[in-house]
């Protein structure tokens, strides 16, 4: 007879603790962020959303980790207004390096190609003419543009050969600001579309010396000024006493601040609930819409939504959901 094995007994498992699962907030409005160099959109974006613990964040119009300045982030309601924004002109202020040129068309590339020779100040403000209006450009190897699914960028990353078309874009304006034998800072207005690094690219190329983007700032999206912008360190400290503390709530600006290109169209509460509920509204006499095409629609302040004006009627696209 053999004894019985040691048994011991054994311990009451620890219980452990529910995760309780973080409530998002509905929060709606605009934060013109100042990025700093060296940090991606979509890090910006995730900063923003955790401070304000928002169900829902994005950004209008990508910046480049290289770049710094206007990257203006949406949350909840507002993101049904970014593509007015990202439709709106931009302005830049960059810095343009003479004598090589990089296959990312700024300084984060590897040099292609170098030159000896260096432009006159003449010979750059003699140039920046054929740089102005419509103009046909090819799109940077390094950009989002998509080929076949895949990114550009992703491509050019793998070593593959990238071959984009050219598009035409438009540039408002084109200034030289300063320059000294090897450097030249220029101002820049133009609309969707236009690379900024694909400008530096084609002048260098014009001027028979090279160059590529080394500094570069938006300076506006479309209605969003610099005079709106807070920089990463100052919407941290309005974070400081919680998502919903007054500091913070007084960094957003209002949806309809996307929208300040269109005509406003005030209905009274029956029609803002008709045009709620996705029904047309018909407007007579000195209420109906002094304009045709697409308005933003409020009622006793509060927007309302985004509709088609055309023959008195305003026929609803989009309807906004906000507290009264």
């Amino acid at each position: 007879m053999t004894d019985a094995p040691n048994m011991q007994p054994r311990p009451p498992r620890a219980e452990q603790p529910r995760q309780v699962k973080k409530i998002r907030r509905d929060v709606s409005g605009w934060i013109v962020l100042d990025k700093p160099v060296g940090m991606t959109s979509t890090h910006a974006v995730s900063i923003a959303k955790r401070l304000f613990n928002a169900k829902k964040a994005g950004h209008a119009g990508t910046l480049d980790p290289l770049a710094s300045g206007l990257l203006p982030l949406a949350f909840g309601e507002a993101t049904k207004t970014v593509p007015f924004v990202m439709d709106g002109e931009k302005a830049y202020r960059f810095t343009v390096k003479w004598g090589a040129e990089t296959d990312s068309d700024d300084a984060d590339g590897s040099v292609t190609a170098t030159s000896e020779r260096r432009p006159a100040q003449e010979d750059i403000e003699n140039a920046l003419p054929f740089f102005i209006g419509e103009i046909s450009q090819v799109p940077p190897k390094f950009s989002a543009l998509k080929i076949d699914g895949e990114r550009a960028y992703d491509l050019a990353r793998d070593g593959e050969e990238v071959v984009l078309e050219a598009r035409t874009v438009f540039i408002r304006s084109l200034k030289l600001v300063e320059s000294d034998a090897d450097t030249a800072v220029f101002a820049a207005e133009c609309g969707k579309g236009t690379y900024v690094r694909a400008i530096a690219r084609d002048l260098g190329r014009r001027l028979g010396c090279l160059g590529h983007v080394v500094a570069l700032r938006r300076t506006r999206v479309g209605p969003f000024h610099e005079t709106d912008a807070i920089t990463v360190d100052e919407l941290r400290a309005a974070g400081e006493q919680g998502p919903e503390s007054d500091d913070l709530r007084r960094c957003l600006l209002p949806v309809e601040t996307a929208l300040a290109d269109l005509p406003e169209v005030r209905v009274g509460q029956h029609e803002a609930t008709r045009l709620a509920n996705g029904q047309p509204v018909i407007l007579r006499g000195r209420d109906a819409p002094a304009t045709l095409g697409t308005v933003y629609v409020t009622c006793h302040g509060r927007l309302v939504a985004l509709a088609e004006a055309e023959k008195g009627q305003l026929l609803p696209k989009r309807a906004f959901h906000l507290p009264g």
